[in-house]
Parts: structure tokens; sequence; C-alpha cells
């Protein structure tokens, strides 16, 4: 069928999806079947399509329409995390795609920096910190940064400190995205110094056994929370068949969702910083005997991106997919 016939044949029902909205529940799930069905023809037939996208826009309106208005009960917290998340996020791959290259040409930026010029790490780590971290090389304790508070407090800090720049970076989207570009640029080119200045000094292998335990998560979390904020600020620049405001109030709410939603990863990382890395860190310190094994860091490091590349990535599309082929299924999770 010619694209042109297939929206003729149906642009009077997905108007009607879109504009006169129905309480019925019962209702709601038909629509939301139906379109699941002319999504599928859409984006096999027509995968470029502004009309694929409009078809999916309204599917995922209808859901999430049905999952708002539903009773409440105590698995809804369950049903979040299970479904209502993945699947949100599902729709904003593609931005979560740009932002993770983006970061890695930023994180490359301060490599290549660092590299040409010595100083540029002191510009952007600072004077101080880069001095007693030569220091601690010298002492035979390269990651004593890391055990130089109390656990607890510094457990805290970290936890309060990150999700303070989160919250920023997400509701920097609110600037059309420069605020969460500031932001992001900013800590993409520091990140990517830092890491140089520990291979500079021959401790490359050592500072990723170190680092990374928590930065997986960490350096993750910061990456998803500049998705969200550039979710938000192209909900304002291009609200596509939407109006401005009803696009703004969609994209103020996935990114939300998304921010808090990372929350519990963050004061995870923070844990990890505070009472697991410093015990890595101490496998390069010659000065003590107390350490983690290596074996073990490197699981850490490893699960940790698993559970990033499952929960954000792999899982969200499976899920999709399944809802797709299996009507039951998602009449299930919608009811």
């Amino acid at each position: 069928m010619r694209e042109a016939l297939f929206i003729k044949k149906n642009a009077q029902k997905w108007n009607e999806y879109q504009y006169l909205q129905t309480e019925d529940p019962d209702q709601m799930a038909d629509r939301f079947i139906t379109l699941l069905d002319d999504l599928s023809y859409a984006k096999t037939f027509y995968p470029h399509s502004k009309v694929t996208r409009w078809i999916n826009s309204l599917a995922v309106s209808i859901y999430q329409t049905i999952y708002q208005n539903r009773k409440q009960r105590f698995s809804r917290l369950i049903t979040f995390w299970q479904y209502e998340l993945p699947l949100m996020f599902r729709k904003h791959h593609r931005m979560f795609l740009y932002t993770f290259l983006f970061f890695v040409l930023l994180f490359a930026m301060g490599v290549l920096s660092s590299m040409k010029d010595d100083q540029f790490v002191k510009g952007v780590l600072g004077e101080d910190y880069v001095a007693m971290t030569e220091e601690n090389i010298e002492k035979g304790d390269p990651f004593g940064v890391y055990s130089s508070e109390s656990r607890f407090a510094m457990w805290v800090l970290i936890a309060y400190n990150n999700i303070k720049v989160g919250f920023l970076m997400v509701a920097g989207g609110i600037l059309f995205g420069i605020g969460t570009l500031y932001v992001f640029f900013t800590n993409g080119i520091m990140i990517g110094s830092f890491q140089y200045m520990f291979f500079a000094k021959g401790l490359g292998w050592q500072s990723v056994l170190v680092i990374w335990i928590h930065g997986t998560l960490e350096i993750a979390g910061m990456i998803i929370e500049a998705c969200a904020g550039f979710v938000l600020a192209r909900s304002i620049l291009f609200p596509g068949t939407f109006t401005r405001w009803v696009s703004f109030k969609r994209g103020v709410k996935d990114a939300m969702k998304i921010c808090v939603s990372l929350i519990p990863i963050t004061i995870l990382a923070a844990f990890l910083e505070s009472y697991i890395t410093r015990l890595s860190s101490n496998a390069f310190d010659k000065t003590t005997n107390t350490s983690l094994p290596v074996p073990i860091s490197i699981s850490i490091l490893a699960v940790s991106f698993l559970f990033i590349l499952w929960y954000f990535v792999i899982y969200p599309i499976r899920l999709e997919k399944r809802i797709k082929t299996d009507p039951a299924f998602a009449e299930k999770i919608l009811a």
C-alpha cells in the first residue's frame, strides 16, 4: 500500500485518538492495540516517515494515560521499574546514543588537550589537586585521595554533590539545552583530563581498576542525565505534532522520571567510591596490606557495565518488541 493511501485510510482514526480522548479503559486498550498494529505496519514499510513517528507518539500517549489513570497499588513501584521506565526510555534511545557519542568526543578532547599541553590538566583539575596527586604518587599511594576522609561522610557528600549536578544537568534543558550542554561539556573534558593524568604517570591500568569501580555507574548516570536534559530541550524546540506547551509538559515528565530514577544509582556509585574504591586503591598502596583483590575489582566494574547496558539499552528494546508481537502481554502490563 502506498504511504499516501495508508495515511488517507487511517488519518481520521488517528486524529480521533489524538483529539477525542476517552476515559473508558477498555476503549483505550482497544485503541492502543490498534495503534500497535498500525505502527508495526508503518515501521515495516515507511520506517523513516513522519507518520510513523506520529503513530508512535499516539501509542505512547495512550500507554502513559492508562498508567496515569490506573488504580494505584503497592506494586506500582515495581511496574514503574519493570515496564514504565524502560519503555519511556526506549523512546529516547536515539538521543541517548547521540549523548553518549558526544561524551566520547568530549573525553577524547580532554585527553588530547592534556597530551598537547602539560598545563591543561592543572587548568581543568586545579593546581592544588594535581600537586596532591603527584605527591601521593611519590609516596607510593597514587589513589590516596579516596581514603583521605571518613567513609560515611565521604558517601553523603559525594552522593549529595552528584545528585545536585545531575539535577542541574536535567534542569538546564529548560534553557534550550544550553545549561545541560555547559555542565556536560565541562565534566566530559574534566574526566578525560583526569584519566590521562594517571596514564601519563604510568598508572593507566591501575587507575581503571580503581576509578571505574564507581565511575562506571557514576559516568553512565551523568550521560543519562544529560540525555534527559536534551530531551527536555527538544520538547521545547521541536514539539512535533503537539502544541509547544503539551510537548513541554511531556518533556518535563520524561526528564524528571529519568532524573529521579537515577538517584538510587547515584547513591550506589557514591557508596562504591566511599567504601569499595578505597579498598581497591590499597592494592597499589605500598604502605598497607589491606586491599581488594584485583579479580573482585574487575567483577564489580563488569557487573556495573552490564547492568547499565542491559537495563537502559537491551531490555527496553526487547520489551518493546514483545509488546508489539504479543497483544496478550500488552494487555497484561496495561491492566
